[in-house]
């Protein structure tokens, strides 16, 4: 009940927006819904991961790959995060295996090589990519609009936070919390580790490939270089300044993150500035908000609020000078 109002907020808004900002608008809903799997990944499987925007590929080659050889795009938008979540099941199940810094690097490796098969893969457009995308079409409706793919997308942000809400509502979910904070006690007490790790890395990556294939589909076009090794790094700030396993923690990231970078490209892209001046103040803004982050807010910025304003509520009401005479 408590996200009705926002939805009604966000469903509102696109209608007062200008095309420019309908782009961002979709992106940032685009990126809520990646960092929202990768959120639950980091905060109760404990898994790292820096290569959740290679699932993002596969799920926008996915639905690309099926639409421009005839198959209906709403069927190719459906099996992007079906497609997605096995890739993850099958390279989840060797590379789950580690931990801290070498899963990170594993992931992080599992994209670059994805990168290249769709760099020089002649069935995948090579470098040059695929060109000519249908649009996406639902019940005879075509989706030609920004603003048509702006509810879209929040059609999608919506489902995915219900979907990970029920998750961690569920027995798996109480099964991930005792992992996340007692991994040796939770498997010890009959939790099982392994495939709740592996459930957990094919719904993130479920996630990444749905908003793969709504940008397959937004955009038109695809190529390797729509998926960088930065993006990976992007959903990671996300998550963290955001706050990780917070459903609104990730949300609240990738709004935040979306509107800086937005925000230094503008003024990055202004007359007289360098070239690299986007992608070095990319990494800047990046650096310096993780920094903040793990120095004042660690847990992320949802959780802290949260955290403060409970303290607030169940702090006692002071009495006041009539009190204490009435009690003399």
């Amino acid at each position: 009940m408590r996200w009705i109002p926002v939805l009604i907020v966000a469903a509102v808004v696109p209608a007062f927006l200008t095309p420019a900002q309908l782009t961002v608008y979709v992106l940032l809903g685009l990126a809520a819904i990646a960092v929202v799997g990768l959120s639950l990944l980091m905060g109760y499987a404990g898994q790292v991961s820096l290569g959740q925007a290679s699932f993002t590929a596969i799920g926008a080659y996915t639905a690309g790959l099926l639409a421009t050889h005839g198959v209906p795009p709403l069927v190719g938008l459906i099996a992007a995060p079906v497609s997605a979540a096995l890739a993850a099941v099958v390279v989840g199940v060797p590379i789950l295996r580690l931990r801290g810094h070498q899963l990170a690097f594993a992931t992080l490796a599992l994209q670059l090589i994805l990168l290249s098969v769709l760099g020089d893969g002649d069935w995948a457009g090579g470098a040059i990519g695929l060109q000519g995308l249908p649009y996406l079409t639902i019940g005879g409706f075509e989706l030609d609009q920004d603003r048509h793919f702006a509810y879209v997308v929040l059609i999608g942000v919506a489902t995915t936070a219900l979907i990970a809400s029920f998750l961690v509502r569920s027995r798996v979910g109480r099964g991930l919390r005792a992992l996340a904070t007692a991994p040796v006690a939770a498997e010890a007490g009959g939790v099982p580790v392994g495939a709740y790790r592996l459930l957990v890395f094919a719904v993130s990556a479920a996630f990444a490939g749905l908003a793969g294939g709504v940008y397959a589909f937004y955009v038109g076009y695809l190529a390797p270089g729509s998926f960088p090794v930065l993006l990976s790094i992007e959903y990671v700030v996300m998550a963290v300044v955001g706050g990780l396993g917070s459903i609104a923690g990730a949300i609240l990231g990738a709004t935040l993150i979306t509107l800086v970078v937005q925000a230094l490209t503008s003024l990055a892209t202004q007359p007289g500035m360098p070239s690299y001046a986007p992608g070095v103040l990319s990494y800047a803004v990046y650096a310096v908000l993780l920094i903040v982050v793990v120095l004042f807010v660690p847990r992320g910025i949802v959780p802290a609020l949260s955290r403060r304003f409970r303290r607030e509520a169940s702090a006692p009401i002071s009495r006041g000078p009539a009190a204490r005479v009435g009690r003399s």
